[in-house]
This record gives structure tokens, sequence and C-alpha cells, in this order.
């Protein structure tokens, strides 16, 4: 019997959440819900939660600073919901460690499909790191032929491992999402090339990419964070701008 998946949803609007729950329980999850940011954390911390969907106008918190907390401890996928359409809100939510972005107002199918996506993804990530194999992204980085394609990368202190799905940088471990560490695979297998930003979304999230996607740039701005690479003087992943990026030999 397939264990019970919780998801955590926030917003203040209890019209959106009560509808969200009665969508996401119609397809056999748990959902815990919450009209503000107080108890969330304290949630998280005593149930196990699978996916959370956050609103970013909340009436006691800012979303992004409750996303921000989360991502300190939890790495489990995290949708954005809000009113706003301004791109700079998408891109800040991205870099905070957000999965995916939906604009109100939204269709509830949609959202659940979407919620599917990512749980499926990170099964998937989990069933393969204990099976200590590569990720889908990983696996089918193009680098090489099938069965020469190596179980690890070392580039000046950078060592990735993606049959133990762990990276290192000068000895030390980065927590990295999984999204993250296909990203840092696939540019890493193509050490010396540009990979235009479309052929890196299109191989990580296995979606058709479309114009005006600033997915790609907030994921690698924060995974740069996270190596404490300097973007006007990255010492790994670079961009060529009105292309894409690469990390250089």
């Amino acid at each position: 019997m397939m264990e019970e998946r919780h998801i955590l949803v926030v917003d203040d609007e209890k019209e959106i959440t009560d509808l969200i729950a009665i969508y996401l329980e119609n397809e056999g999850f748990a959902v815990h819900r919450y009209y503000r940011a107080e108890g969330v954390l304290a949630c998280a911390e005593e149930t196990k939660i699978d996916l959370a969907i956050l609103d970013v106008m909340l009436p006691d918190q800012d979303g992004f600073s409750l996303l921000r907390q989360l991502r300190e401890k939890y790495f489990f996928p995290i949708i954005m919901l809000t009113a706003k359409i301004q791109d700079q809100d998408k891109i800040m939510g991205l870099t905070l460690g957000a999965d995916d972005y939906m604009t109100k107002p939204f269709n509830p199918l949609e959202l659940v499909a979407r919620v599917k996506t990512q749980l499926r993804r990170t099964t998937q990530y989990d069933a393969q790191a204990a099976r200590g194999q590569a990720s889908p992204a990983a696996a089918d980085d193009g680098a090489a032929p099938a069965g020469d394609t190596p179980d690890s990368l070392s580039i000046r202190g950078l060592l990735i491992d993606r049959r133990a799905h762990k990276v290192q940088l000068n000895g030390k471990d980065l927590a990295l999402t999984p999204i993250e560490f296909d990203i840092l695979w696939y540019l890493a297998a193509h050490q010396g090339q540009v990979v235009p930003s479309e052929e890196l979304f299109e191989k990580v999230w296995k979606e058709a990419y479309f114009e005006s996607n600033n997915t790609v740039m907030a994921h690698i701005a924060r995974l740069r964070s996270k190596m404490g690479d300097q973007p006007r003087r990255p010492k790994y992943i670079k961009t060529v701008w009105g292309i894409g990026y690469t990390i250089d030999q």
C-alpha cells in the first residue's frame, strides 16, 4: 500500500485554500491547511511534509520569508502562488528555493498536475539515490555513449558524485535540491561546451521550453549562491549572454 503523501497549503484566502484542499484530497493526498504563516513551521517539524504550496501575500508574514525559513531545513518541493504577475516576483521565489510558480487565478486541475509532477520527480530522485543510480537528467547527459559516462566528475575542487547524489566543494558538502543537482551535473558533463538555456531546461525539467522563461536563470542564481560563485566573476558556472551557460575546461 502506497504511503499517504502530505501536502502543506498556505493561503490567506480561505476559499482558495479550501478549493485546493478539495482537489488534492480527491486525489488521495492528506492536506494541512493554513490561512497565515503562524503554525506552518511547527507543522513541518511535526509532520513529514512531501510538498508545500505557499501564497506570497500572507497577513502575518511575507511568503518569501516563510519560503526562506522552510528552505533552511527542508528540501521538499515548494510551489508558490501569487496574484502578482511581475517577472521579478517569480525570479525572487525561484531564487529563494521555490520549485514552481503559479499566478492567480489558476486552474486547480493544472495545480494538481504540477503537484504530481514535482512529487514524481522527488520520488524518482530518492529511489535512484537509494539504489545508487543516476537521476534522469544525469543519466541523459549526452556526454558519452551509454556505459562510458563517469560516475563522478571533478572540476577545480568541485566533486560531483551522480551515484550518491552528492556534491562537495573544496571538501565541504553542498546541500542541493534534485533540480540543482541535475543542473550542475548536466553542465559539468558538458564541460567546455555552451549549453543553451532551452536545452538545459528541457533536459532537467523534462518539459518544453517557452519564451521568456526565467526559471533556469533563477535556479542558476541560487546554485551559484550555494557554491559561493560570484555572478560577475564566476569560477564555475559562466553565463554566455543570449545563449546559455558553461563550465570552462
